[in-house]
C-alpha cells in the first residue's frame, strides 16, 4: 500500500503537548502514522493494531527496520478483539479510518477493507477510544469533511471535545475535502477552525504543506 497524503497530514499536524508516554495507532496499515509519532515524540510505548494480514507483515517489517523498532509495536486484531481486554490507557490514540461508505465494492477484497466503512464504524471507533484514552490524553482523526459535524456530535456523546480543527483543501479554489480533528475529554469555551492548502498547482505544495510535513519527506 502506497502512502497517501492524508496519512502525512494527520502524523504531521496531531497535537502531542501532552508529552505522551504511550500511543495507540487504530488500524495502522504500513504503520505510516506509528512511524512519525515515534520521530516526533519520547512516547516509549507506541501501539498499532491492524486487521489486514498483509498490511499488518508489512507495518511489522516497518517497524523492525526503523530506528524506534524497540517502541513499536503491532497487534494483528480487530478494533472488538483488543477493546475486550485492555491493559492499557493511552496518552494519544491515533486514527485514518477507512471512511468511504458509498454503495458499491470493487473486485479486490483488500482494498474494500481498507477503504470502506464497514470495516471500522466511527461508533465503534469512538466508544473504544473513549474506554482507552487516559485523562489527559488526546485523540487526532481525519475524515470526510462532510462527515465533521456529525464525527463531532458523536464524540461529545462520549464526553469528548475538539481541541483543534483544521480543514483541508487540495488547491485554493477546490472544496475542502478533509477535516483533521483532535479531541479531549473537556471542553474548550471557543475553538477557531483554521484551513490548510496543500498544492498551489499538481506537485507545487503550498508553504503550510511544507512547513507541517518537511520533516517526513526526503525531498521537498
Amino acid at each position: 500500500m502506497k502512502v497517501g497524503t492524508d496519512s502525512v497530514l494527520l502524523g504531521a499536524w496531531c497535537p502531542i503537548d501532552n508529552n505522551p508516554f504511550s500511543v495507540l495507532d487504530i488500524g495502522s496499515g504500513t504503520g505510516i502514522l506509528s512511524l512519525m509519532l515515534a520521530q516526533r515524540s519520547n512516547a516509549e510505548q507506541i501501539d498499532a493494531i491492524e486487521i489486514d494480514e498483509n498490511a499488518y507483515e508489512q507495518c511489522v517489517e516497518n517497524f523492525e527496520n526503523s530506528p524506534w523498532s524497540d517502541r513499536l509495536f503491532c497487534f494483528h486484531a480487530g478494533l472488538d478483539e483488543f477493546v475486550d481486554e485492555p491493559e492499557d490507557e493511552y496518552d494519544v490514540i491515533i486514527s485514518n479510518p477507512p471512511f468511504y461508505s458509498e454503495n458499491y465494492k470493487t473486485e479486490n477484497e483488500q482494498r474494500d477493507l481498507a477503504r470502506f466503512q464497514d470495516a471500522l464504524p466511527f461508533e465503534e471507533l469512538v466508544e473504544a477510544v473513549d474506554l482507552l484514552l487516559s485523562e489527559n490524553g488526546i485523540f487526532s482523526v481525519i475524515i470526510p469533511f462532510k462527515e465533521e459535524e456529525k464525527f463531532i456530535k458523536l464524540c461529545s456523546d462520549y464526553e469528548l471535545f475538539p481541541i483543534k480543527v483544521t480543514r483541508v483543501k487540495g488547491t485554493p479554489t477546490t472544496e475542502i475535502k478533509r477535516s483533521l480533528l483532535a479531541f479531549k475529554r473537556y471542553e474548550l469555551p471557543v475553538l477557531e477552525a483554521d484551513e490548510l492548502v496543500v498544492e498551489i498547482n499538481r506537485h507545487e505544495y503550498t508553504d503550510d504543506y511544507i512547513n507541517l510535513t518537511k520533516d517526513f519527506y526526503l525531498k521537498m
